[in-house]
């Protein structure tokens, strides 16, 4: 039977450099737009906020902050089952994140230098947590647990509302579980335009994590040149597997479908030597996609996917590498003689039953993670993604004496006669006493 998946053998260096890019929605337009709301929402704020919420949304919403008696009514309507399923997240992702904690370490460089550095928190953050067809609660444990933990005074949350102006009660369960101090009834980049500068209900905060579609991550990229920071750039989400023999068929392609379910524009690979694996898997793909109630948006992903057969693990390895991707999946029974040659990913699972759902969900690592490249040059959400690291520097008069020398001929070796004199006045002024 013909396969939904392509497989693609031995392909040339050329071929192999654009398999790495990934497909790119068009977006022709997407900045005058994004950069059109942020002005219209800076200038008139929460005026603002409601026109757009009603144009995209489609509703009119009044009081745009949830009150504590809808929070109420949240909890009241969420299964037992699933509370407990969220709070066993919970304690694995607060016990992953809590290990980031470091201890502060005064280092004397120099006889009377000594310098350190402290963590601390980023005192306002907003989290941005998308609506559409899945209410993405997991992604408020992700961001609101290492927030907390980080000890960030405001945590502000902003996520759509739907036709009849209300939140998923999953979304407001999991928000007040984490400690998010407001909740914001806003979308789009209208609600990132909003964090960032603020309104009449809306505090302006420091830094904008989470995800969304491509307006929302268009509208970080350009609050940041308004001061704001943000977690990462971003983009489709991605999961790449590098099978050997012994993988399993039938999870491997369960794992593609996960990934494949996110949205239209996401992309699964896997990366084989073993030409019967990459069949085995061609064919499961076809079979589990008629099962899922998500398939015509699996089946647009797939068709930008690829199954890559290659010469030897070495080469499996180097197309990783390139590729950088956002989730790696090791699928064998031996995966440790894989670890050593990965350089570029966002997070590994390594094993058979180390499936990326664990970590989008309760293994306790962080699913906000670099796509499109990015795990080249930046790590997922953790704890220091909610901390500044402040150094501090404590130079007593022999610390003074035993570097003063060195920074005179330094600071005059570049011009800069300031930058010597302060040292030189402190020189003089301990040889006179």
């Amino acid at each position: 039977m013909d396969n939904l998946i392509r497989i693609i053998k031995n392909p040339d260096e050329n071929s192999i450099q654009r398999l790495t890019k990934r497909v790119l929605l068009n977006n022709e337009g997407l900045i005058e737009k994004v950069k059109k709301v942020l002005s219209e929402v800076k200038r008139n704020g929460n005026k603002a906020l409601k026109e757009y919420t009603k144009q995209f949304d489609g509703v009119v919403i009044d009081n745009i902050l949830v009150s504590n008696k809808e929070l109420e009514e949240a909890e009241s309507l969420i299964d037992p089952s699933l509370k407990e399923a969220i709070q066993l997240a919970q304690s694995n992702i607060t016990k992953f994140h809590t290990s980031q904690i470091t201890e502060e370490k005064v280092i004397e460089t120099t006889e009377g230098v000594n310098c350190w550095r402290k963590s601390v928190a980023i005192e306002k953050v907003g989290l941005y947590i998308p609506g559409g067809s899945a209410p993405l609660f997991s992604t408020i444990l992700m961001l609101g647990i290492p927030s907390k933990l980080a000890g960030c005074k405001e945590i502000v949350l902003c996520t759509p509302p739907n036709k009849e102006g209300k939140i998923n009660p999953v979304i407001l369960y999991t928000a007040s579980l984490v400690g998010v101090t407001k909740i914001f009834k806003v979308g789009g980049a209208q609600a990132i335009a909003a964090m960032a500068f603020g309104t009449e209900t809306i505090p302006n905060v420091y830094k904008i994590l989470g995800p969304g579609n491509q307006f929302v991550t268009k509208a970080k990229e350009l609050v940041q040149q308004e001061g704001v920071a943000i977690d990462m750039p971003a983009g489709p989400s991605e999961v790449l597997v590098i099978a050997d023999e012994t993988g399993n068929a039938e999870y491997i392609a369960a794992d593609l479908l996960s990934q494949a379910e996110h949205g239209q524009d996401s992309q699964a690979v896997l990366v084989t030597v073993d030409e019967n694996i990459a069949k085995n898997v061609a064919e499961e793909v076809k079979k589990q996609l008629d099962q899922l109630p998500r398939k015509d948006i699996a089946n647009k992903a797939i068709e930008n996917s690829f199954v890559l057969v290659l010469k030897n693990y070495t080469d499996c390895l180097d197309f990783s590498n390139k590729y950088a991707p956002e989730h790696l999946i090791i699928a064998s029974e031996n995966p440790e003689k894989f670890v050593e040659g990965i350089v570029n990913a966002g997070s590994v699972f390594l094993g058979n039953y180390s499936c990326e759902s664990a970590g989008d969900y309760a293994s306790g690592t962080n699913h906000t993670l670099p796509t499109n490249g990015f795990a080249k040059n930046y790590s997922g959400v953790s704890l220091d993604s909610f901390v500044k690291k402040i150094t501090f520097q404590k130079v007593t008069k022999r610390g003074i004496k035993n570097i003063g020398n060195a920074i005179e001929l330094m600071a005059s070796a570049e011009g800069l006669e300031a930058h010597k004199n302060a040292i030189t006045v402190r020189l003089k002024d301990i040889e006179n006493v």
